[in-house]
């Protein structure tokens, strides 16, 4: 487009759009639910626009221009000795992940009702671990390369942001309260995926598909990594969901 610059020397600047809402941090239920989880509280949802056009081969300057950015700056917050804080040195360096998301329904799920994970009921099989007394055959699964069900969903499947939802939703926060049937994780990732990604249906085709970019991201001040945590952790993480079209982007961030 006219006016804008090369991807060598394109920046970009962020306004936060505080009026935007996300109905998993509004509905009571799932509210409930993620204080069951260990997660209120310490998942969170920021909405941006952004001012210049997005590829996503240009994620690594766009996420370096967002942590620079003084709006995202002064509404981003990180985790320090279990207490959230604001971003209080520069950010010198990001990793940047793209994120697999083409899902438009739940069916990816689908195996997992009919490998011995669950019964009939939707009920979680409980399993034996040495370290965990209370274990199921679903985390098992999601954590354990070695189940005998790992691959019930495919490896490729895992990468998806969806299942990245799922599971994050399954393991929760340090002080959770596993859930015996599936139906509230299933759901609960419904809610979360629909808030934070954008669709759109082709008008000749009618096949309805992802527009969003997923970026797992990990920034770096000059001490070493400051967000989302200092340290490396499979449950604190971050993760930027970017409508090209819109221009908008959706920031989500847990820590464990």
């Amino acid at each position: 487009m006219a006016g804008e610059k090369s991807a060598f020397d394109q920046t970009f600047s962020f306004s936060s759009l505080p009026s935007k809402k996300f109905s998993f941090l509004q509905d009571k239920d799932t509210l409930a639910l993620l204080m069951k989880w260990s997660m209120l509280g310490r998942i969170s949802a920021q909405s941006y626009s952004f001012d210049q056009s997005f590829c996503p081969y240009n994620s690594e300057k766009f996420v370096l221009c967002f942590f620079r950015d003084p709006d995202v700056i002064s509404s981003l917050k990180k985790m320090e000795a279990g207490v959230s804080v604001p971003l209080d040195k520069p950010v010198v360096s990001v990793d940047v992940e793209l994120v697999p998301c083409t899902k438009v329904s739940m069916e990816l799920f689908d195996p997992i009702y009919s490998c011995g994970i669950l019964r009939p009921s939707g009920h979680i099989v409980k399993c034996f671990h040495y370290a965990y007394p209370d274990y199921d055959e679903l985390r098992q699964m999601l954590q354990e390369e070695d189940s005998e069900h790992y691959d019930v969903v495919r490896r490729g499947e895992r990468g998806e942001f969806l299942f990245r939802l799922f599971k994050h939703l399954c393991l929760g926060g340090e002080l959770c309260q596993y859930e015996d049937t599936i139906d509230p994780y299933i759901n609960t990732t419904k809610q979360v995926y629909k808030d934070l990604i954008s669709a759109q249906k082709d008008p000749d085709t009618k096949k309805i598909s992802v527009v969003s970019t997923v970026i797992k991201v990990s920034a770096y001040d000059e001490f070493g990594r400051c967000f989302p945590g200092i340290r490396e952790q499979e449950q604190t993480f971050a993760y930027l969901i970017v409508d090209p079209f819109k221009r908008h982007l959706h920031g989500s961030s847990a820590f464990s």
